[in-house]
């Protein structure tokens, strides 16, 4: 029996609000969570089921196969309770709602080719099938586009993360956008779980280009009347658009997992693995019981002269949780990790949002240094990518819950209070 931990948010069914309860109350301290590990068959065995808006339950059957991480089949579990919610989640909202809101919309969604899997899971969340198109590149490597139904009238919700190959992909998205405003949708929404070049949102040398607001001004100039994202680098890249963003966070699916793991309040802190993190490993650190925080302070003497690693904090004997919104090459928590180490931390977690894994990131995050690597799927981990400390939580819920609010013009901040 393979063993697998699927969280996919925590979206509680008192008021449709993300965390019922609330992370300082008893059940959080006490870890008596909704929250389960599936053990699953092996995948020639799962049983499969297709994706109907009219099923209760779905089980990916045409993603299944290629979804996997530590070399096991990601699925939801597909055991159904009278009381209308889905075991192994917090985040499914009663089957009636989901039926009543699916029944009759004027809402679609329409993944490209970054990231199928999650948009498929986005779907099936929602009580949707995913819209039907066609994406082929020519021989020159063009991008062709067609829908292959109509969506006049309709909301458009277009699922891309700009993940490399990143100019491919946000070319995609482009063209998508651009394919769904001839065919006279009503809005369309671009959906960006993972926003390409949003590190390039300043000039820190003269004559550079500040690459994500080119690529906000393109998403708008192509039809987008929407973005909807996930963790962004920084929040200043929100202003680059001249259209509304729903800015998200992964953080809450994280924080559900952790919880989980029941680890002491006592034993516990939160390293931020630069000055710059220091916010968003505060805020986390308020989630987890207002747990002491560190930060790993670094700073270069000079040109080609190694880094010289500072540890604000006290970590000695306690459990090191590293928060950032993105892992690209691992150089920077991988080296604070180290610094963790020899400070006497008994174990350090990296928690992200972004997956990005650039060479080479899975050798230093594979060698020893990290107890677990906590991420999400906003970017598809590439089955080379696989090693046994990693542990993959899907946003899915989130998402789909956040689309359900756009289109409903419901408030999308009252999710995170």
């Amino acid at each position: 029996m393979a063993s697998l931990v699927y969280s996919t948010g925590a979206l509680g069914h008192r008021r449709c609000q993300l965390y019922g309860e609330s992370v300082n109350s008893s059940p959080w301290k006490s870890g008596n969570f909704a929250f389960s590990t599936v053990h699953l068959p092996r995948k020639e065995n799962i049983k499969r089921s297709p994706c109907s808006s009219c099923s209760p339950v779905c089980s990916l059957a045409n993603n299944v196969n290629n979804a996997s991480w530590n070399g096991k089949p990601l699925v939801p579990t597909d055991n159904y309770h009278g009381n209308g919610t889905i075991l192994g989640s917090r985040a499914f909202p009663q089957l009636e709602m989901r039926e009543m809101r699916s029944g009759g919309s004027r809402l679609r969604i329409f993944s490209g080719t970054a990231n199928e899997q999650l948009a498929q899971e986005i779907a099936c969340y929602m009580g949707l099938e995913l819209g039907k198109i066609r994406i082929k590149r020519f021989a020159d490597g063009e991008i062709y586009v067609q829908l292959q139904e109509s969506v006049r009238g309709c909301d458009v919700f277009l699922v891309q993360p700009t993940c490399p190959p990143a100019n491919e992909n946000l070319m995609e998205l482009l063209v998508m956008i651009d394919a769904c405003r001839r065919a006279s949708a009503k809005t369309i929404t671009a959906v960006i779980p993972y926003f390409g070049y949003a590190r390039a949102d300043r000039k820190t040398q003269g004559r550079e280009s500040i690459a994500a607001k080119l690529v906000a001004n393109l998403i708008t100039e192509a039809g987008a009347n929407r973005v909807l994202a996930c963790d962004l680098h920084s929040g200043q890249s929100m202003g680059y658009f001249d259209i509304p963003v729903d800015h998200v966070y992964g953080q809450p699916v994280i924080l559900d997992y952790l919880a989980s793991k029941m680890i002491s309040a006592d034993d516990l802190v939160v390293v931020s693995p630069d000055v710059g993190g220091v916010a968003r490993a505060r805020a986390f650190a308020k989630k987890l019981s207002d747990a002491p925080l560190a930060i790993v302070d670094k700073r270069r003497q000079g040109h080609n002269v190694s880094e010289v690693m500072n540890l604000i904090g006290d970590v000695k004997g306690k459990a090191a949780v590293m928060v950032d919104d993105m892992i690209d090459t691992a150089g920077t928590i991988a080296n604070g990790a180290a610094l963790l180490h020899q400070e006497g931390a008994r174990e350090v977690y990296a928690c992200c949002t972004h997956a990005v894994f650039s060479p080479p990131a899975i050798e230093r995050l594979s060698g020893g240094l990290f107890q677990e690597v906590i991420i999400t799927n906003t970017i598809p981990v590439q089955e080379q990518n696989y090693f046994p400390q990693l542990t993959v939580l899907s946003v899915a819920n989130l998402l789909g819950e956040t689309i359900w609010r756009v289109h409903d013009d419901s408030s999308v901040s009252s999710i995170f209070r």
